[in-house]
């Protein structure tokens, strides 16, 4: 069996990959040279590589030049719109069914009912109808790679979502009623909230109010002990509530970009606590915020001195007692290559495994893949290489540009203009409350994952040698959720192929986040759920979803049950600092890694 309980040694068995500079200070040679150039060009192009993004538009620019069919097409579609909405404007100002253009998918900002009055009406119509076009001019053009054509179309929306007349006071009717209504009140708020947030920019502050969600005190609040601390974790086990609990342990693996107590919000939604006062034993990776220092940090590093860590310590508290692990997201990603790595290898100490959203399979890798190219990798590696990591307000940033209308133009409108903030729950201060990510480690995670896809391909090396998901025989349950813009579901599904074990595949409502933290009781969730016992034949995503009933409620509950299920018995909970326990406890939960800025 592997050990990695060593705290001072860094696993070097990453994925052959190409090993990005790791000299702190910049060497005065010509590479060094351009990649300083990219590091502070980078801040002018929001993390860009301006020849991705140049190739990419010369790929449809010179494609579209050269097809006179869709030339022609466009220039009749032009007509034929400009038609449609000469008629629909004639008849706009009285009450009567006419031209609707509908928005793209997930597009909220024209539902209101002052948008069906005219002149807004016209207004939106007009943008939805250039919207469309352009839709239609950077999409299905003859000889475009897939790429390039989304990154040209998701452009294009970009740059159309700044001139959406939801976007200004004197083109949007609820800005322009609530400013009547209000005889400009909500301007002068949204005056103080603007220079608030600019003031808390410039600061690097977290959001206003924000500081009601103290770490340890009203989040990550659930009571345990940090007993065993290396360079890259901490693993808290949670105090038990039971007087028995099951025999098998629960492991959690948050991701690595996010910290883990979204796991452990309030006490009425933490899944910690939850399964804790379900009569579970509860142990949770907590990782460290990296800096500079840590550049040299590899992919493979976080899973000997994570997870593989974590197990060793786990198994010495809890001697032969098999382990339920859970990994969310890229903890999820890096907790499969482990439980396949420990198959191939004959260490049973897993019991079961779970994932949320968690991608195996990068070719569909969702909205993200608009960033990621070779060109685009070997930026980042430059803006990486500089500092050491890669910050969190770059990565905040490319979040906010998937969902721009969401996130940048509807959410200033609200705060800015209508004077309205929403109020700030603890999900939403979790998520501003950001992590790094090493140098070294991010560069090898996007080259063997999303560049090369190796974990499904089976060329992903683990000591020497390709690990193989269809190895995994222990039960796996899969969650995934139905707004991911992360991991999108049918990504998620795709494990479905190579596994050959009993598998339960649950799709939740909600977003990447919001879908996991599900609690019983949460008004408007809903999930689907089926069994999938080893040997049964693949069932598409499309037929699955069609064809599996929509349950209300919180997946959480069927979840535990499953735990439960796959657990051999009830038994005395170990108690850390407890008698005959093995470990001393370094500080009380949540510990000191979480708090790290």
């Amino acid at each position: 069996m592997e050990s990695s309980t060593d705290t001072t040694a860094i696993a070097n068995t990453a994925t052959p990959v190409t090993t990005p500079t790791t000299t702190a200070t910049p060497d005065l040679n010509y590479a060094n040279l351009d990649r300083l150039m990219h590091s502070y060009q980078a801040k002018l192009t929001m993390g860009m590589s301006p020849a991705s993004m140049m190739l990419a538009y010369l790929d449809w620019l010179f494609h579209l030049a050269n097809s006179p069919g869709k030339q022609a097409e466009l220039i009749t579609k032009t007509q034929r719109d400009t038609a449609r909405l000469a008629m629909y404007a004639s008849t706009a100002a009285i009450p009567a069914p006419g031209l609707k253009v509908p928005p793209i998918a997930q597009d909220s900002r024209f539902t209101a009912s002052s948008w069906q009055v005219w002149p807004y009406n016209l207004m939106s119509q007009s943008f939805l109808m250039v919207e469309q076009w352009w839709q239609n001019a950077t999409t299905n053009i003859p000889g475009v790679a897939q790429h390039s054509e989304n990154v040209v179309s998701f452009t294009a929306r970009q740059v159309l979502d700044t001139v959406s007349p939801s976007n200004y006071p004197t083109t949007n009717p609820e800005i322009v009623e609530t400013t009547i209504k209000e005889k400009g009140r909500n301007l002068v708020r949204g005056a103080n909230n603007f220079s608030e947030d600019l003031q808390r920019a410039m600061l690097k502050q977290n959001p206003p109010k924000s500081e009601k969600y103290v770490v340890g005190k009203t989040v990550a609040a659930t009571p345990g002990k940090v007993i065993y601390r290396n360079r890259l974790i901490e693993l808290i086990q949670y105090s038990p509530t039971t007087d028995m609990v099951q025999a098998e342990p629960i492991l959690f693996v948050p991701a690595w970009i996010m910290k883990y107590y979204i796991l452990d919000l309030k006490s009425d939604n933490s899944m910690v606590k939850y399964l804790v006062d379900k009569g579970h034993t509860v142990f949770m990776i907590s990782w460290k915020n990296p800096t500079s220092e840590d550049r040299d940090i590899s992919f493979d590093d976080y899973r000997t001195m994570g997870i593989m860590s974590a197990i060793e310590v786990i198994s010495q508290v809890v001697p032969d007692r098999k382990i339920q692990a859970v990994g969310y997201c890229i903890g999820g990603t890096m907790l499969t290559i482990t439980a396949a790595a420990m198959a191939r290898d004959g260490d049973d100490r897993l019991k079961s495994l779970t994932l949320f959203t968690t991608q195996t399979d990068f070719t569909e890798a969702g909205d993200l893949m608009y960033f990621i190219d070779e060109s685009q990798v070997d930026y980042l590696e430059n803006i990486m290489w500089r500092q050491g990591y890669l910050d969190t307000g770059q990565m905040a940033g490319a979040f906010q540009m998937l969902r721009s209308n969401d996130l940048v133009w509807s959410k200033g409108v609200q705060d800015y203009l209508l004077g309205h903030r929403e109020p700030l729950n603890d999900l939403m201060a979790w998520n501003a409350d950001g992590t790094r990510l090493p140098y070294r480690m991010h560069s090898e995670y996007l080259r063997s994952m999303f560049l090369k896809n190796a974990l499904f391909e089976g060329h992903f090396m683990v000591k020497g040698r390709p690990v193989s998901i269809s190895d995994i025989r222990i039960p796996v349950y899969i969650i995934a959720t139905a707004k991911d813009h992360v991991a999108p579901w049918k990504s998620v599904y795709k494990i479905m192929l190579p596994l050959d074990t009993d598998t339960t595949f649950v799709l939740t409502s909600g977003g990447h986040n919001a879908g996991i933290v599900s609690e019983p009781g949460h008004p408007r969730r809903s999930f689907q759920i089926a069994e999938h016992p080893s040997g049964s034949k693949y069932i598409d995503p499309d037929t699955w979803k069609a064809s599996i009933p929509v349950q209300k409620g919180s997946w959480w509950l069927k979840w535990q049950e499953w735990l439960t299920l796959n657990s051999s018995g009830l038994v005395t909970p170990p108690v850390p600092g407890g008698s005959h326990y093995c470990f001393t406890p370094l500080a009380d939960a949540p510990g000191t890694y979480v708090l790290q800025p």
